[in-house]
Parts: C-alpha cells; structure tokens; sequence
C-alpha cells in the first residue's frame, strides 16, 4: 500500500496519540503512518538486545502487531512511543531468553546488508562493534538513552528498572566506550544502527498485510 504524500510520516496528521484514535475508530491503513514514524526506535531497541538483523525485524513485526491487538489498551497518559517501545523490549528480551535456553550454541551468521553497505561508514561500524561488546544492560540504556534520545523516566518505564540505574548503567556504558574507541567515534553515535528506507518500507509493508487481515 503506498502512501500518497512526500512524507510517509505523514506530519499534517498531527500526534501518535490522534492516529491511534482514529485507527480505533476504523481507520486501519493510517496505523502505516505509526510503523513508518517508530521504526528506527524499535529498531534501535531491539538491536540493543540481539545481535542478530533478522530477529530484530522479527521482534518489530511482532511487537507492532501485538500493540495493534492490544491498541484499545493504551492510555493517553503515556506516549504512545513509549508504550510501543516497551512492547518491542519486552518481545526481544523474550527472544534473548529463548536463544539463551537452547543447548548448543552456534557462531552466528554474518549477514551484509545492502544497508550496511551503503557509505563509508566504517567509524561508525566501529562504534556498532564497541557498543555490541558491553554487558547487555549497559547497551540496552546506552541505545536507548543515547542514540535513541529517550528521557530517564522512559528509559526506566520501558526497562522496568528504577531511574537510578538507568543513570548508573550509562555512566559505567560511556566510560567502557571511552576505553574502547577515541571520543570522536562518540560524535558519531546518532548514526549508529540506521533504518534506511529499503528495510522501512519492508517493514511497513509486513506489518500492514498482517494489519489489514487481523480479525477478518
């Protein structure tokens, strides 16, 4: 389904929390808009829980379909990005736990993409590496807090975890970064981990063919 304007984010439709009522009320093709605006958070989330590019398409496709299952559960008192984060979170933790329970473990695949690719971005890459080798809960704040630019308090929600070691787990997360790459590779963190629009668009078009079945 294309969208019919520049902007696949579609901003003349105003806020997440409008878009949801009138997804409630019917309008299920606009849900396209919320997938296309919190893909590279969801995306972002996930990947700083696996290391594996197919699971995090897989915990995003679910995690958008099970918020849309759930969308008459959500209360305007929270941001709806937040509350769909946590819900990617969840999914990929739950993903982690299952992989972590298997028996045998295998060396993962290393799959180029053609958006990493793209550029010479091998600052960046070594930036990904860095971040990739802290402890799991160093990275899951240092993504979302600072490549993700997500606040204390929703870092802390979507983590369940107190604000207090959301503050102390990035302290500890930049000064291992410190010890492992120079400072100017930190000016390159908010192009870590990009969604570029090929693997968007696919992700848009997977979640709104399972949408626009649901409950039919």
């Amino acid at each position: 389904m294309a969208m019919t304007t520049a902007d696949p984010k579609r901003p003349e439709l105003g806020s997440d929390e409008s878009i949801v009522q009138r997804v409630l009320s019917g309008e299920r093709e606009l849900y396209e808009v919320l997938v296309r605006r919190h893909n590279t958070r969801l995306y972002r989330a996930a990947r700083a829980i696996l290391r594996s590019e197919n699971e995090c398409e897989d915990v995003m496709q679910e995690a958008y379909v099970q918020a849309f299952a759930h969308l008459s559960q959500f209360r305007a008192e929270a941001r709806f990005s937040t509350w769909l984060t946590r819900i990617a979170v969840h999914e990929a933790l739950a993903r982690r736990r299952r992989n972590q329970r298997q028996t045998e473990v295998e060396e993962p695949v290393v799959v180029i993409t053609p958006e990493q690719e793209a550029g010479g971005r091998e600052l960046v890459k070594m930036l990904e590496r860095a971040i990739d080798a802290l402890p799991d809960n160093f990275r899951e704040v240092l993504i979302l807090r600072t490549i993700e630019d997500m606040s204390v308090a929703d870092t802390a929600a979507v983590l369940d975890v107190p604000e207090d070691t959301v503050k102390t787990r990035l302290f500890r997360a930049r000064n291992q970064l410190r010890e492992a790459i120079a400072d100017s590779a930190l000016a390159k963190s908010p192009a870590a981990y990009e969604f570029l629009a090929p693997r968007c668009n696919r992700i848009a078009a997977a979640v709104m063919e399972r949408i626009l079945k649901y409950g039919t």
